[in-house]
Parts: C-alpha cells; structure tokens; sequence
C-alpha cells in the first residue's frame, strides 16, 4: 500500500474524496479509521492565538474566523484545558453554532482516572458542552500509560473518541509505545515539511494501529514561509492544484496516508481562506510529495 499512488492510497486508506480545486468546491474529506466516519481535512488549532479573552475588534475577528471554518464546510476545532484561556473563548464563540456542524476535540494533561476526570469537567464545563468529539492524552510521556479511563467516559457519552498527543521528541519513544498496545481513536503530533521526524515510526505506529492522524504545527513556527520568502510556487506543483504557499504546504501532509486532517492556527480570516483552500482539489502522490521534500531541503 505504501508505493501506491496518492490517488490510490487517499482512496484506500484516507477515504479522501478529491474535487475539483475551485472555490466553491467541498473540502476533501478523509475517514476516522474506527468508525468509518468522515471529518473535513482542514481544522483550526487554537494554540496561542485563543489563549486570551478577545474584546470588541478583536472578538469579532476571531468569531469571523470560527464561523468562516463551519460555513466552508470544515468543522474541527483543537484546543486543550493548557492555552489559558482558550477553551472558554470557544465556549463563547461557539455558544450561537449547531453543535452538529462541529467537531471540537480537547486535551488534559492528567491521565489518571481521578485527576484525569476533574480536569476534563472543568473543561466540557469552560467549552459549555456535555460532550466532546475527541478527548486526547496532552504530550503522553509514560509508555505504559492506560487509556482505561479515557474510554470509561467515552462510554459514558462524555466524548465520542478519545486519543494521544506528543509534542516532545523525547517522548517519541512513550507516545510510539502507547499507540501501539492502546490503539486509540486519534493520535495528533507536530508534522510539517520543516519538521519529519514523525514520519519515521510515528505515523507509521498510528497507521498499523488504525489511529487518525492530526497534525498540529503543520506550518513548523512559520519557519516553511521563511525558507520560501521571495520564491515562487515551482509550476509542477499545478499537477496537484498547489498555486499558493499554504495549500503547497499543507497538502504535502495530506497526501501522506496516514494523516487524516491538519489543524494550522490563525486568527486572520485571509490566512484561513488559504488554508481551507488547501483542503480542495488533488492531493501529491508519493512521486510528487519526495518531489516536494527535494525542492524544500534544496532551499
């Protein structure tokens, strides 16, 4: 499956849907692999931009920006009980939304049933939701962590998914060790052309374990704009409806098999029309994506 072609692996493993890259065009759609259900490829992180109560302008920006997300169709939203104040910005924001039209994931940092438990109902209680779609294990770092109790509550219809993150590569071993014996719902780590080391056992352990795949920091701190600052889009990138740097960016991660969706985050409703844009049309195959990563360390 792996020397397949994008086209082929998107449609076998992702479930992807491809269309035409125009701007009235649905996003591709990429499938959750437990259950089969299907989720827009282009998310919003929250990370630092939602971290502080927005007042007048500035609320209005961010409303904007969540409410352009769900009326292009796309609906996830990542946040966790650690960027200050961001999950109560999301409760605010979103208090006017069907809850349908979202699919809003958040994360602890407690693993531990009792701990655990109290940080996640502080947490659906800021959102002011009863339930959560996803609930992640933030930067897991011991690699005999238990997700017994993380699927206790999905049980109890307190999140509909649960799953693990990893921001630190020292704990790349733990979350690798984790996703292979828990095989949970999702796995989300940093990703980006900048940054790859994921690609070695990381998403090749949430591929086997049957994990979805969200990739936070998909443009690397920004450091893929930099590498690129005064240079052009290389032409061959057309063969996969790349014309802007942000789709180029991020469709080189939705062309790898085993990311299911991407979660850059902006506060700026252009950036997220570009980004959204980036969830439209084909994505790279395996040729084109080592194309990409070539054109990029050359840099």
């Amino acid at each position: 499956m792996r020397g397949a072609t994008g086209a082929a692996v998107l449609c076998a493993v992702g479930e992807a849907r491809p269309v035409a890259a125009q701007a009235d065009s649905p996003v591709a759609t990429k499938a959750i692999p437990h259950s089969g259900e299907h989720i827009p490829v282009i998310g919003l992180g929250t990370a630092n931009d939602f971290m502080t109560r927005p007042k007048g302008a500035e609320r209005d920006k961010l409303k904007k920006v969540v409410d352009d997300l769900l009326s292009q169709g796309c609906k996830l939203i990542d946040t966790a009980s650690s960027y200050g104040e961001a999950e109560s910005v999301l409760g605010d924001l979103l208090s006017d939304q069907d809850r349908a039209k979202v699919f809003l994931a958040t994360k602890i940092e407690d693993g531990s049933r009792k701990g655990g438990l109290a940080e996640f109902r502080h947490s659906l209680k800021r959102l002011r939701y009863q339930q959560v779609d996803l609930l992640q294990l933030h930067n897991v770092e011991n690699p005999h962590q238990d997700l017994a109790p993380f699927r206790d509550w999905k049980g109890q219809g307190l999140c509909r998914f649960v799953g693990v993150t990893t921001t630190f590569k020292g704990a790349y071993d733990a979350a690798e060790a984790v996703i292979r014996r828990e095989k949970p719902d999702f796995f989300q780590v940093d990703y980006s052309l900048a940054d790859r080391t994921a690609e070695k056992r990381l998403l090749p352990a949430a591929h086997d374990a049957g994990a979805a795949v969200l990739t936070a920091l998909p443009y690397g701190h920004n450091s893929v704009f930099a590498a690129v600052r005064g240079k052009r889009v290389p032409d061959w990138a057309r063969e996969f409806d790349a014309t802007t740097w942000p789709e180029f960016f991020l469709k080189f991660l939705l062309g790898h098999e085993a990311v299911t969706a991407v979660i850059p985050g902006t506060t700026n409703p252009a950036h997220l029309a570009d980004n959204v844009s980036a969830g439209r049309g084909r994505f790279p195959d395996a040729r084109q994506r080592q194309a990409m990563i070539d054109f990029f360390t050359t840099l």
